[in-house]
């Protein structure tokens, strides 16, 4: 058996076979991981990758200012799968923007220096306490943000290399005075008009509609008055959060579980430090560095002389207080093992290069009392003894839901749950929880909605389930007549009245035109008070786009109010005001997008002239 399986492995088909399976693999499978599956970019312009774990955290960064800047349209948005791809392309486009700015400030030899990082760093209000500049806020604030002092030197380095070539765009560019006025002008530009309004309820309450009309309405609007498929759905909610609230926790439970989870409730223990810093692997001079601290130097002014740390050095070193797994791992180790006040280390290797460290400080860990955290216990506690309910309910709820599908009443009963039901509902105007994309996909599935049996469990929340069932069901048809009849005529006197207003607003505009205002008169209408109206007059577009009168003269037009009424315009008089005090906003407001069409066009050139690839973006 094995001769012949030793023949047919040699034989040339089967190596042929073989040859092409693997082929196969390396184009389609394996080779994926051989050729790219070490690319962890998100893009790649020219020679320069974005990190595509700095892109997802862009992105995330992007969408928690959106949403909390439009709360829930914006997470509606994020519904939309294609939303959201454009979303991520142009969070990533930012990024590329960023980085092909950066590659052609450095062709034309832009730098930027340590000491302009150091300033800027220095003179950030962000990091200043009684104008001064504070240790600790700045290390306390890095470390929020997630930065090593040296990996935002670097950030802030970058930003001032591109605004470097901004600023230049901007120094080149100039607004003449001409243009500035004109644009003034334009602005606070004011139009003297009066106005007469034929109101569309005045000429509907007017109309006469016969059977006939509203049969003839009815039959051409059909789509108005036809009722969507109706369903009456029962459903049991099962929440995690809704019972914790029902959940009773006592103060022995909340002092005993304070006393297993005591560190859950102490502060850390803080370690204030110095350091000196010698960057990259210039191991010979931190130990000649080391070899004169041991010999006696003062480790505030060997740091201050010596340490690469833009951040510290021109304070001694200082750090400030740190607490653990703040800082690199062999930084923490080392400083974390320090014993006594004074002490020095060796030198500690990071990433970051050698450095010496200093302890100056030690604050030990202290717990907060009970009474200040036992409100946050019970929450914790009930929420806690909540959720181990809740799986076990829903372990509950799924068996009975299954094994009764025809009701959900066995179901209710198994966990001490109401079953809610609705009357005659649309998809539109289903409750809210009713409105999740996965319960709406159930009570449409044929097992739900035809067969009447319950849905499987379903997940609208975290710890928030939800089973339902269609206990009737209505299909779409067109209401009759006789029960949308008012409607019917409603819409219809609405429709006749806005034409009838319409009639009689071309002929008193034709009449208006040729200097006639009798057809006004015989209509007991009359032009209201003169108004001087500016660009936020609610009809603005409409007065604007009109013609500047002649001496003497006015123009008409027509328009609709926001209520659609008719209203006719009469303009009088154009007024264009050059304001003196706004010169130097509109200026400001000119240049500025003088700038941005030229950054565009910049941009425009080298996306052109440099190859970029997408790597991710509708994840």
């Amino acid at each position: 058996m094995m001769d012949r399986l030793r023949e047919g492995v040699n034989s040339i088909a089967v190596k042929i076979i073989l040859g092409l399976i693997i082929l196969s693999f390396i184009f389609a499978g394996v080779g994926s991981y051989l050729v790219s599956g070490s690319n962890n970019a998100a893009a790649k312009v020219g020679n320069t990758e974005i990190d595509r774990g700095q892109f997802e955290q862009a992105y995330q960064n992007e969408r928690n200012r959106m949403q909390s800047q439009m709360g829930d349209y914006f997470a509606n948005l994020l519904a939309d799968p294609a939303y959201v791809a454009s979303f991520r392309k142009s969070v990533l486009d930012r990024m590329i923007n960023d980085v092909l700015i950066e590659q052609h400030a450095n062709s034309l030899g832009l730098t930027v220096s340590d000491a302009q990082v150091r300033k800027l760093i220095l003179d950030m209000p962000q990091f200043q306490s009684a104008g001064k500049f504070d240790q600790d806020i700045y290390q306390a604030a890095l470390r929020r943000a997630g930065f090593s002092a040296e990996s935002f030197a670097e950030y802030l380095r970058r930003d001032l290399l591109r605004s470097q070539l901004t600023s230049a765009l901007q120094g080149s560019e100039f607004i003449l005075k001409g243009e500035i006025d004109t644009q003034s002008a334009l602005i606070a530009q004011t139009r003297d008009i009066r106005t007469v309004t034929l109101s569309l309820k005045d000429f509907a309450s007017k109309a006469t509609i016969s059977d006939e009309d509203a049969q003839k309405y009815y039959s051409e609007n059909t789509e108005h008055y036809t009722r969507p498929e109706q369903v009456k759905v029962a459903y049991i909610e099962l929440s995690a959060e809704k019972m914790a609230e029902q959940v009773a926790i006592s103060d022995e439970q909340v002092k005993e579980y304070y006393q297993e989870h005591l560190d859950k409730y102490s502060t850390a223990e803080q370690r204030e430090v110095s350091h000196i810093l010698v960057q990259g692997d210039d191991e010979a001079k931190a130990q000649a560095i080391l070899d004169e601290l041991n010999a006696g130097a003062d480790f505030a002014k060997l740091a201050e002389e010596k340490s690469e740390d833009i951040g510290s050095s021109d304070n001694g070193g200082s750090l400030g207080w740190i607490e653990h797994d703040t800082m690199d791992p062999a930084f923490d180790a080392a400083a974390f093992s320090l014993a006594s006040v004074g002490d020095v280390s060796d030198l500690v290797k990071s990433d970051f290069g050698y450095h010496i460290i200093k302890l100056d400080g030690i604050k030990a860990s202290v717990a907060k009392p009970l009474a200040e955290v036992a409100a946050e216990i019970k929450t914790e506690l009930a929420s806690q003894k909540a959720v181990d309910s809740f799986y076990e309910l829903q372990t509950q709820l799924e068996k009975v839901a299954f094994e009764y599908p025809d009701s959900l009443d066995a179901a209710a009963k198994a966990i001490s749950a109401q079953v809610v039901k609705t009357d005659f509902i649309s998809q539109s105007d289903m409750p809210e929880l009713l409105q999740n994309a996965a319960v709406q996909q159930a009570i449409q599935s044929p097992e739900v909605k035809e067969d009447g049996l319950n849905s499987s469990v379903i997940e609208v929340a975290p710890e928030h389930i939800v089973v339902v069932r269609v206990e009737e069901t209505r299909p779409e048809m067109v209401l009759p007549l006789e029960v949308v009849k008012e409607q019917v005529i409603a819409q219809l006197s609405n429709v006749k009245g806005e034409q009838q207003a319409l009639e009689l607003s071309d002929k008193l505009l034709a009449a208006l035109k040729q200097g006639d205002k009798s057809l006004l008169e015989e209509n007991k209408l009359a032009f209201g008070e003169l108004e001087t109206v500016d660009r936020g007059y609610p009809l603005a577009q409409a007065v604007y786009a009109m013609p500047k009168p002649q001496a003497n003269q006015v123009v008409y037009a027509q328009t609709k109010d926001l209520d659609g009424n008719i209203v006719l315009v009469e303009l009088s008089k154009v007024e264009a005001k050059i304001e003196p005090q706004y010169h130097n906003q509109i200026g400001a407001q000119l240049s500025r997008i003088a700038v941005q069409q030229d950054i565009a066009g910049v941009l425009s050139v080298l996306r052109a002239n440099t190859d970029i690839e997408y790597y991710v973006v509708s994840q």
